[in-house]
């Protein structure tokens, strides 16, 4: 005996089908920034956004400048907007501890974007492995440069990176030290990953050496265009071992040129992608990475998701970042 379903029956069911597609809530993130000056932060914030947008979440962001202050205040402002889950570059590791707790008070979790948030209950934190970048940078300058004297130009002291990347050269550099093959004759940590600041430490290092550096290993390609700059006023450029990270194009083009040695690229779109995956996973209390791996953050064992960075010489280049579309040959080899 075959059933007919009526016509009334099917409108019900077309009715609650779409129903239940437009109940579920457009999810909100807030996105904040320190700065977006160095083009790899500007990568960051626009392949974040494309890939939420692709599903469908909107994406408020807010950038500090540099400012703690401002970030904590911008941080109330998205929270008083109704966002759902809260991303965050801190200004500052230990700072932003403040946005974590306000955050939780508005029953929002927080990502921790590229750098950790220290000292506080955060939610999960995604990065590169930047031991292995110190690791990386340290281990080609000292195959290329077994003998001579170092410098070291560490990043922001107010970003936790900064200590892996000195963890991971050091991890490296320490035997050659106490054979006394190498000297660190320079090691000095920067206020901000700006390329004045690279400029002026690599001054002050020149001076102190009387001239005599043989290898510089830069925290960031910011930091390496000024000492790069320094190292060119006094005639130096290209008889320096010089190695930087994030694969800024005139980086790249100095690689090319033969006046830096190496820079690290660490995959911008992968972890612009994954975050976004992540946030939203986490902004509809849904599954999301299932990561063994946590970080001590000094408060407690942070979920981490660290991706692997990629060493970028003269050889690597177009298998790297060109490969992988971050930057353009034409612009490389101009």
């Amino acid at each position: 005996m075959k059933r007919t379903i009526s016509l009334g029956t099917i409108l019900l069911l077309v009715i609650i089908v779409l129903i239940n597609s437009c109940s579920e809530k457009q999810v909100k993130i807030g996105l904040l920034m320190d700065d977006i000056l160095l083009e790899r932060w500007l990568k960051d914030k626009d392949l974040f956004i494309k890939r939420a947008n692709e599903k469908e979440a909107q994406v408020l962001v807010e950038v500090a400048n540099n400012d703690p202050v401002k970030q904590f205040d911008q941080a109330k402002k998205l929270l008083d907007e109704g966002i759902d889950i809260l991303v965050i570059v801190p200004v500052d590791l230990n700072d932003a501890a403040r946005i974590v707790q306000l955050a939780h008070q508005y029953k929002v979790r927080v990502l921790s974007y590229d750098r950790l948030v220290k000292n506080c209950n955060l939610d999960f934190y995604i990065s590169f492995d930047n031991v292995e970048v110190g690791k990386i940078q340290a281990e080609y300058l000292a195959k290329l440069c077994p003998k001579g004297n170092f410098a070291l130009i560490g990043g922001a002291t107010t970003d936790n990176n900064s200590i892996l990347l000195k963890i991971g050269q050091m991890n490296v550099l320490q035997p050659y030290v106490e054979k006394g093959d190498i000297s660190i004759v320079y090691d000095q940590f920067v206020d901000k990953w700006h390329q004045d600041e690279g400029y002026n430490h690599m001054i002050n290092c020149l001076k102190k050496s009387n001239n005599k550096i043989d290898a510089v290993i830069a925290a960031n390609d910011a930091l390496a265009t000024g000492a790069a700059m320094a190292l060119e006023e006094n005639n130096m450029e290209g008889r320096v071992y010089l190695a930087g990270q994030d694969a800024d194009l005139v980086a790249c083009q100095r690689i090319v040129a033969g006046t830096q040695t190496i820079t690290v690229y660490k995959p911008i779109e992968a972890i612009a992608t994954k975050a976004a995956d992540i946030a939203i996973a986490m902004a509809k209390k849904q599954d999301y990475e299932n990561t063994q791996l946590t970080v001590n953050n000094g408060k407690k064992m942070v979920p981490a998701l660290l991706l692997p960075p990629m060493l970028v010489n003269k050889e690597t280049i177009k298998l790297t970042v060109v490969a992988d579309g971050y930057l353009k040959e034409n612009k490389i080899y101009q």
